[in-house]
């Protein structure tokens, strides 16, 4: 039940994939179905429900890049970090192909994203915000009336709020929100009735 996306604008062919859970074949089609070009993965976190498709994707497209924040590049290749130890099956992931920092600009054709570092779900978690379309996809570190699980060994509650008052809370009330898990909500109402902020 992870929400894992294709972005892209409509008069270009080049789109991004965010995430890539349990079922990537959907997302494959999709990206076929739209004549579509894959130019990157970019992956919110590296626990086991974002990255179990890693592989296929890499069957279907080799050359494809992975990209993650440099605070979870061991997570990949390592089933203690990536949480798939808990699982019947360890997953060790392809390695990333470039790492991330908060602060840095990337670049779909017109659109620009905001890395945005949002630790605490995970030391490397991060939100991709394009202020110009309002839109933000924020892993798990921010969910409809929820925030991201902070019971894993390498999680920090505190750091989670910091991260979402820090990084997130400061968007127009009107940026919609695109969570890993759930549906999706927005900055003003979460700002209203999130219990959790």
């Amino acid at each position: 039940m992870t929400n894992c996306y294709v972005i892209h604008e409509s008069d270009n062919c080049i789109c991004w994939i965010i995430d890539a859970g349990f079922e990537p074949q959907l997302m494959v089609d999709y990206i076929r179905d739209c004549r579509l070009q894959p130019e990157q993965i970019v992956l919110t976190h590296a626990h086991i429900d974002h990255i179990a498709g890693l592989h296929h994707l890499r069957t279907v497209w080799s050359e494809i890049p992975i990209v993650i924040h440099l605070a979870e590049i061991d997570f990949l290749t390592d089933p203690l970090l990536n949480l798939s130890v808990t699982l019947s099956s360890l997953v060790v992931a392809p390695e990333a192909t470039r790492t991330l920092v908060g602060g840095q600009v990337i670049r779909l054709g017109q659109n620009e994203f905001q890395v945005r570092h949002t630790p605490g779900h995970s030391p490397g978690g991060i939100s991709l915000v394009c202020v110009e379309k309002n839109v933000a996809f924020v892993g798990d570190a921010l969910f409809s009336g929820s925030i991201g699980r902070t019971d894993f060994p390498t999680s920090d509650p505190g750091q989670l709020i910091t991260s979402i008052r820090e990084q997130l809370l400061g968007l127009s009330d009107q940026t919609r929100v695109l969570p890993g898990h759930g549906p999706p909500t927005t900055i003003g109402v979460e700002r209203s009735i999130n219990p959790f902020l």
